[in-house]
């Protein structure tokens, strides 16, 4: 024999769901304002469609139809898309040569302080880096150190693909940019050819 209580909720439950029928009914005759026909034909119609699964083989035909296209995606490793002569990827010291003037402007200009330049003054009076060190990890590629150098010397070259496996390997120092500038050459002297009138 069932207790009271469970007979209360037993019909708590039941007045519940009974509400939520009523609520959605009255929902869905708001949100579906037109009236379904009710004439023969569109009666039959819609029969056959649920019957026959007219609108499965149709969704089959269109995927059997991509079969046949040109795709839409490249092989990535092997093929590799177009990059914009803006593209902002690794840092390098550009043109295969050191004319960094150390004006320490990308230092200040760094959003993350993620460079470190140290400079002295060589024996013609001119300034040159002793060190200038990137942390890659905290570097977000806004382009700020690239559009405050003065000189050009530091840019964002056009390699993406630089994944390490230690963090050491992310802690860019002046040989490192010097290669970079060396590797990405031909590359880094295009796009800055191709956007010098936006400079």
């Amino acid at each position: 024999m069932l207790s009271t209580s469970a007979v209360m909720n037993v019909i708590i439950v039941v007045e519940k769901q009974i509400i939520f029928i009523v609520i959605s009914f009255f929902f869905l005759e708001y949100v579906n304002a037109q009236e379904v026909p009710t004439d023969m034909k569109s009666i039959t119609d819609r029969a056959a469609q649920t019957l026959l699964w007219t609108e499965l083989f149709r969704g089959l035909g269109m995927t059997m139809s991509y079969l046949f296209r040109e795709p839409a995606t490249i092989n990535y490793p092997f093929e590799k898309g177009p990059l914009s002569p803006r593209f902002r990827g690794e840092h390098a010291f550009a043109l295969k040569r050191e004319n960094c003037v150390a004006n320490k402007n990308p230092t200040p200009n760094c959003v993350f302080q993620a460079i470190t330049i140290e400079a002295e003054t060589r024996a013609d009076g001119s300034r040159r880096t002793t060190r200038y060190d990137i942390d890659m990890t905290k570097c977000i590629y806004c382009g700020f150190c690239q559009e405050a150098c003065p000189v050009d010397a530091i840019v964002e070259g056009p390699n993406f693909e630089f994944s390490t496996e230690t963090h050491e390997e992310l802690l860019y120092n002046k040989e490192k940019l010097l290669n970079n500038g060396d590797k990405w050459e031909a590359e880094i002297a295009a796009n800055i050819q191709a956007d010098y009138l936006y400079r």
